[in-house]
């Protein structure tokens, strides 16, 4: 089945879609990975998208707004994957879409919002889609997230040593190979604030880590940063932005007191990254990190994550043969994949839920749903066609 994940990140700068063949094989998954095209938000979406996050205030007429044009962004982007990438001839959607808010209190997820209605999807490319993965598994009482650890977990199963696999998205999270999977905090989004406050709106992020390389790590705020009580919190546990947005940055500044520079500011923040996905890994005793993600176009965060690992092999996920910037479009394929085969999207031991479940609703396409006769057995290993292993 030629299958086209869409995903935008806690980042949001950027829809990605990621094109796939996946068939079973007993209880093997197969991906053929067929690509990636990446489309950006046009300036006004992305800027009334960043206005709606939290800790912004927005009416219902915002968010219907802002439901419709995502809506509508990620249609345009599977159009274009379909054609650029399936030659017209995929046959499924599987849409992250945007979240914008996780509803997290005392460590107890209660909801989730991701928008992109999926009908503007459906209508576009005539394709069925699915989408609103996360709330299905929440309802059991898990997490909803990182709902990329089914995907890493069978990537990860029966490899030597300990591998684990990491993103570095806005927030960053890991997976382990027993299947241990939590948000370690913030991956760019405190770094990405950073930039975009002391640029005056200029600069999004961090290019290239250049303003990292130039600064110098501000001990004191470090450790007040390192404070934060959710790092003590034991897995599962998730986070977003709720948490790590600018205002956060601002109080913990404030809280140090005098000026710092930029440079030293972002120093330091991706200098807290480095450490707190370091605390977790060392945590679950990995002797491998494979790292996908924006972040992996860091190279100072990247630098200080392996300083903080000595002894750790720190690697892109390219290397086994999942292309590290679309690691997470292809990994909503594979959930898509598994929902429309009626086989479960997520493992209790990675999100907390009671029981396994299907996730997400279907939107049809043009023609009738077809689904895939029952009795396939959920795959217990994931294997990348054309890939190192």
């Amino acid at each position: 089945m030629r299958v086209i994940g869409l995903m935008s990140g806690t980042s949001y700068d950027a829809i990605d879609a990621a094109a796939a063949e996946l068939r079973l094989d007993g209880d093997t998954l197969v991906l053929r990975p067929l690509g990636m095209v990446s489309d950006a938000y046009d300036d006004e979406l992305r800027a009334a998208l960043a206005a709606a996050l939290p800790p912004g205030v927005v009416s219902m007429a915002d968010v219907c707004r802002l439901d419709t044009r995502i809506g509508q962004a990620f249609a345009a982007a599977a159009v274009r994957a379909d054609r650029e990438l399936c030659g017209g001839r995929g046959e499924l959607v599987a849409s992250h879409g945007q979240t914008v808010f996780h509803w997290v209190e005392g460590g107890v997820v209660h909801g989730t919002l991701q928008l992109g209605q999926p009908a503007w999807i459906a209508e576009a490319t005539g394709l069925p889609v699915v989408a609103d993965f996360r709330p299905r598994d929440i309802a059991a009482g898990g997490q909803g997230a990182p709902l990329v650890s089914l995907v890493d977990l069978l990537w990860l199963r029966g490899r030597e040593g300990v591998p684990v696999a990491l993103n570095l998205g806005g927030i960053a999270n890991l997976t382990a190979p027993d299947g241990t999977a939590f948000d370690t905090g913030p991956g760019c989004a405190l770094i990405d604030a950073a930039a975009r406050g002391f640029s005056g709106g200029r600069l999004s992020y961090d290019v290239d880590g250049r303003l990292a390389a130039r600064g110098r790590v501000h001990e004191v705020l470090l450790g007040r940063l390192l404070d934060e009580p959710y790092y003590a919190l034991s897995a599962p546990r998730t986070t977003g932005k709720e948490l790590f947005h600018p205002g956060y940055l601002r109080d913990a500044l404030a809280g140090v007191g005098g000026t710092l520079s930029a440079e030293d500011v972002i120093a330091t923040l991706t200098m807290l990254t480095a450490r707190t996905v370091a605390d977790a890994v060392r945590g679950v005793g990995a002797t491998e990190v494979l790292v996908s993600g924006g972040g992996t176009r860091n190279p100072a965060l990247v630098s200080m994550l392996g300083e903080c690992l000595p002894g750790v092999l720190v690697r892109r996920s390219d290397v086994w043969g999942l292309p590290s910037d679309a690691k997470e479009a292809y990994a909503f394929a594979v959930l898509g994949f598994l929902t429309v085969h009626g086989l479960p999207g997520a493992f209790p031991v990675s999100t907390g839920a009671r029981h396994p479940s299907v996730l997400g609703s279907i939107t049809p396409g043009t023609h009738a749903l077809r689904f895939p006769p029952p009795g396939g057995r959920a795959p217990r290993r994931l294997v990348i066609e054309g890939g190192a292993g």
